[in-house]
């Protein structure tokens, strides 16, 4: 079983791309970011910190191509920076609707058992149409997504190849890179997302690794604070950044 513990973002925009980023503190690859685009042409794109979490995603998520390159996020009280290749993108989280309190009402050990995953997803495809919490990705592996916490985005900007972004908007149409989309609405996640291989076979493997975090790990999880921001992000390095090219200082994601 491999785990990774942070946040995913998932965006939309008027200029019609759609965004779903990963900012994992603890990863079978140490500290992570990464950027799922999906164009509004459909053309889907990767972009991750190495080679190593580019060919792991890759294998388990669908895309047009990859981009490996250096990764980052900022983090400064309820505003985020990431930055990829061709890509910088902030935005702003705000307050936890209902279904955020919800999620945080439910005990921590809970949440993230995948058998409770596998009980929520009927219910998360009825409620949030395009969710799901388990399902099979690529491989043949399997995946269950664990929610702890909720916050919606409500201000977003940045560039992509070049071209302006525009407006936040809604994450329509769904995208297309796994068996589930993020909610419509722009929303920030607290996960823990758990991938196993296909039933009967040998768990993925990265790098050699066995599935435990590897050196330049953060060393804890990232907790969330009242305003829906992680505490590893701002402690990582002075001004708050965290580098998910080199596993320096100690932000989000999942």
């Amino acid at each position: 079983m491999l785990r990774f513990d942070g946040a995913i973002a998932g965006m939309g925009t008027a200029e019609g791309t759609r965004f779903v980023v990963g900012l994992w503190p603890r990863s079978p690859f140490g500290l992570l970011v990464d950027m799922m685009v999906e164009r509004r042409d459909g053309h889907r794109v990767l972009l991750a910190p190495t080679g190593a979490a580019a060919g792991f995603i890759a294998a388990t998520y669908r895309f047009d191509e990859v981009r490996v390159g250096p990764t980052t996020v900022t983090i400064r009280g309820a505003r985020w920076t990431v930055t990829g290749p061709d890509l910088e993108l902030q935005w702003t989280v705000g307050r936890r609707p209902l279904l955020g309190l919800l999620l945080r009402a439910v005990p921590r050990p809970l949440a993230r058992a995948r058998w409770w995953a596998t009980v929520l997803d009927p219910i998360a495809r009825r409620i949030l149409p395009g969710v799901r919490t388990r399902g099979t990705a690529g491989n043949d592996r399997r995946e269950w997504y664990g929610a702890l916490d909720l916050h919606r985005i409500i201000e977003l900007s940045g560039r992509f190849e070049g071209r302006d972004l525009g407006e936040l908007r809604p994450v329509e149409p769904p995208v297309r890179f796994g068996f589930g989309s993020t909610p419509t609405a722009p929303s920030l996640t607290r996960v823990v997302s758990t991938v196993a291989g296909r039933r009967g076979g040998a768990d993925p493997v990265v790098g050699g690794a066995d599935g435990t975090d590897a050196a330049g790990s953060a060393d804890g999880t990232a907790d969330e604070t009242p305003d829906g921001t992680a505490d590893e992000a701002r402690n990582g390095t002075p001004d708050g950044t965290a580098d998910g090219s080199t596993g320096r200082g100690g932000p989000v994601r999942g």
